[in-house]
């Protein structure tokens, strides 16, 4: 019998045309982006530059830009609950987005972590959860942090997590330390969404619980923030303390023991997206290449006259399509067979797109000389972003652990010879 992936690459599934909303919706995003966002980047790089290196402010184009998306409609386009176009559809969107990491994901309310939390959220969310923290999140009023990777154990392996959370009467009593908590540095953080064991004697993948921890909660302590390749975003990576914080067990996310299951239903689409914003990314690294490649006389000539620019520059557009490709096939699965049928196809593209990507800004860099490694392009700092895309939300060698384990459960389509 033929795999899910399998299936799905020798079956006649087509990806559909976009329909007319979701093509209307992306020619909005081309002009908020071309008149909006990469206008203002000068703006809030140098707002941030002067509050200096350690501080989370948050430059006032932000707010600005998210109210200029709400009214072109460009708002919770992740979440077709919301939304009302598939994951296809919202796929060159927020590509688009990738071109400006700080700013446009924010702007439309497609920034991690606060997506994963809102698609949490919205799947497992009580009532009460989705009243006090959904609604204001969807509104773009707070954000949020999400505490899973520790210091002390090999996060890779979800089942390793040491953070304890055990049950007192209506309460949970939480003791453990997180690192690379996204968001938890933004000074609008409201709450975390923390994992961590409540029960060390059941299966290893029934142990996990998700809670839902305001930010200004006694014990909770926010330690330091995190760099990545020396670049501070402005939301942070957090480490974490929790100690002897206590929350009410209606806080629980789901089920009590279903916090590994729920982490694989938030960190799917969230991969996905991942994948989706890197690929922008990679497009414009490859624009500012060919402009550079265009401009730049040496040797008599403009670089784009050298052979092994010309490479450089074929090589990116062939691995960009590539990833774009099996990014999109994956978003199809997902909307037509759900996330666990797409699993497969996530974990290729989450290892396939940051891999080209990298490829294609480091490409870039070269043909910039020394102004590739500076502050001077975006080049630096989004090399340092999509080179982390490989160790975040899995790095790439437990995904091709998880592919090899399904690979070998397979049957081929043809005996072999």
């Amino acid at each position: 019998m033929l795999g899910v992936v399998q299936e799905f690459f020798v079956s006649d599934y087509d990806l559909p045309a976009p329909s007319p909303r979701a093509r209307e919706l992306r020619e909005r995003m081309v002009v908020f982006m071309r008149e909006q966002v990469l206008p203002a980047e000068a703006g809030y790089l140098a707002h941030r530059r002067a509050a200096g290196p350690g501080d989370h402010v948050v430059p006032p184009i932000v707010e600005e830009l998210k109210k200029q998306a709400k009214a072109e409609g460009l708002w919770n386009l992740f979440l077709p609950a919301e939304s009302g176009i598939t994951q296809l559809e919202y796929a060159p969107i927020a590509e688009l987005s990738g071109w400006s990491l700080d700013l446009a994901p924010e702007a439309i309310n497609g920034q991690a972590p606060d997506t994963g939390n809102m698609e949490l959220l919205h799947l497992l969310g009580s009532e009460r959860q989705k009243q006090e923290w959904l609604a204001p999140l969807l509104a773009g009023e707070i954000r949020s942090a999400f505490a899973m990777t520790e210091p002390e154990v090999a996060s890779s392996d979800a089942t390793n997590i040491a953070t304890r959370i055990a049950r007192e009467g209506d309460v949970y009593v939480i003791n453990g330390r997180k690192w690379w908590t996204s968001g938890a540095m933004d000074p609008r953080c409201a709450f975390f969404i923390v994992m961590g064991k409540t029960d060390p004697s059941a299966p290893a993948h029934r142990q996990q619980t998700m809670v839902l921890v305001p930010r200004d909660t006694p014990g909770v302590t926010v330690v330091r923030d995190y760099p990545v390749f020396g670049h501070h975003d402005q939301h942070g990576h957090a480490e974490v303390r929790f100690d002897d914080v206590r929350v009410p067990v209606e806080n629980v996310i789901g089920e009590e023991g279903g916090g590994f299951a729920a982490a694989q239903a938030r960190l799917g689409p969230g991969r996905i997206h991942h994948c989706m914003r890197a690929l922008g990314a990679a497009e414009r690294a490859l624009a500012l290449l060919v402009e550079r490649a265009k401009n730049r006389v040496a040797f008599g000539g403009p670089l784009a006259d050298q052979g092994v620019v010309r490479q450089h520059i074929a090589e990116s557009r062939v691995e960009i399509e590539q990833a774009r490709m099996l990014c999109q096939r994956a978003s199809h699965v997902i909307d037509i067979a759900g996330n666990k049928a797409a699993r497969d196809l996530v974990a290729m593209a989450k290892i396939a797109v940051p891999r080209a990507a990298t490829r294609v800004i480091d490409r870039a860099i070269q043909v910039h000389g020394g102004a590739g490694v500076t502050d001077v392009t975006p080049l630096a700092a989004m090399y340092g972003w999509h080179r982390a895309m490989r160790l975040f939300d899995g790095p790439d060698e437990v995904h091709l652990r998880s592919l090899a384990k399904a690979e070998l459960r397979r049957e081929p389509v043809l005996p072999p010879a």
